[in-house]
């Protein structure tokens, strides 16, 4: 019985129709779209498309319609604005933008390249990577959902270093590829069809955003970890590969053991056989993140490949997946 509502601000975007789609499936939650700039531009819908419940965006509009919980498919500065009343005001929150992923005022003015408007409530965010802070985010207010580059950076990394096996003194190289809805829908020359169509491109060579994520939650240092984010025509879907020295495994089912151990029981992270790796269809429309691996231990060189869905694990897929832990719901309702 869908007996809990759920509001999404930002709706008309990639992320927010996505989150749209996923929550008109889920077996315990009524979405409610929230107009936050009602002159936007809407695709067109059949006449008898089912239509789903829509309130102007306001607290006492919120509270009338009984939402409990608010996904912010919106960009930064929106959410900066709209956070701290939505709290207040007793409303769990689930942000998809990167406003609060960072914990350090510095670091976003760094990354981002621009102030931040709410410094206060950067520490009062967890971090949504629920196979990392699955415990943190059980009954949280306010969870920052990562963002999609780090996803699945985070998850085929952190297993690897805790467990010593990777020589971060050489360096990891992480080569990541995404199709244009990472982008957003904000129109914009680099992301326009004729740019896009039979072309590849290379965007924000070591300075992407996405970077501090990756280093704050894998335990890296800047400084050993290379990052590129390449564009590929394609509407959605991300693969990484990333390349590494792991000088004391035997074998590639070494590594893969280590996986095992820290996601064995991960209803979302699915693992290859050693040599064997994933690709953008494998994961398209899913919130799964895979990952496949392969070693050559004469010389310790190691490549991971991880693949998610940059719209489903990557934003409104790992989102719900919070939202279902926020809320005491089976973690895997509505995505499986």
């Amino acid at each position: 019985m869908k007996n809990t509502a759920v509001g999404i601000v930002g709706f008309r975007g990639y992320s927010g129709a996505e989150l749209q789609r996923l929550l008109d499936r889920h077996p315990s939650v009524e979405p409610w779209l929230i107009e936050h700039r009602a002159d936007a531009s809407e695709r067109p819908q059949p006449r008898n498309a089912p239509r789903t419940a829509r309130t102007a965006y306001g607290i006492d509009q919120i509270r009338e319609a009984g939402i409990q919980l608010i996904f912010l498919a919106t960009p930064a500065e929106v959410s900066m604005d709209l956070v701290p009343s939505l709290l207040d005001a007793g409303i769990r929150v689930v942000d998809l933008s990167g406003a609060f992923r960072l914990r350090a005022v510095e670091n976003y003015s760094r990354w981002y390249g621009e102030a931040h408007t709410e410094p206060e409530l950067l520490n009062s965010a967890i971090y949504g990577l629920p196979e990392f802070y699955r415990s943190q985010i059980r009954g949280a207010r306010f969870v920052a959902n990562p963002g999609c580059y780090p996803t699945a950076a985070n998850l085929a990394l952190r297993p690897l270093i805790q467990a010593g096996a990777i020589d971060l003194e050489k360096g990891i190289v992480c080569d990541a590829k995404s199709g244009v809805s990472g982008a957003g829908r904000k129109p914009s020359l680099k992301t326009s069809f004729c740019e896009v169509t039979e072309n590849f491109s290379v965007y924000s060579m070591l300075n992407h955003r996405h970077v501090p994520e990756v280093l704050m939650h894998s335990g890296i240092a800047e400084g050993d970890f290379s990052f590129c984010a390449q564009l590929i025509p394609i509407d959605r879907g991300i693969v990484e590969t990333i390349y590494f020295r792991a000088p004391g495994a035997r074998d590639a089912l070494e590594l893969l053991h280590i996986y095992e151990s820290a996601y064995g029981k991960e209803p979302f992270v699915r693992l290859y056989d050693p040599g064997v790796v994933p690709d953008v269809r494998s994961v398209a429309r899913t919130n799964y993140c895979d990952i496949g691996i392969k070693l050559d231990a004469s010389s310790g060189r190691a490549v991971i490949v991880a693949a998610i869905d940059n719209l489903a694990k990557g934003a409104a897929g790992q989102a719900i997946q919070n939202m279902n832990l926020m809320l005491g719901f089976n973690e895997t309702d509505g995505l499986l």
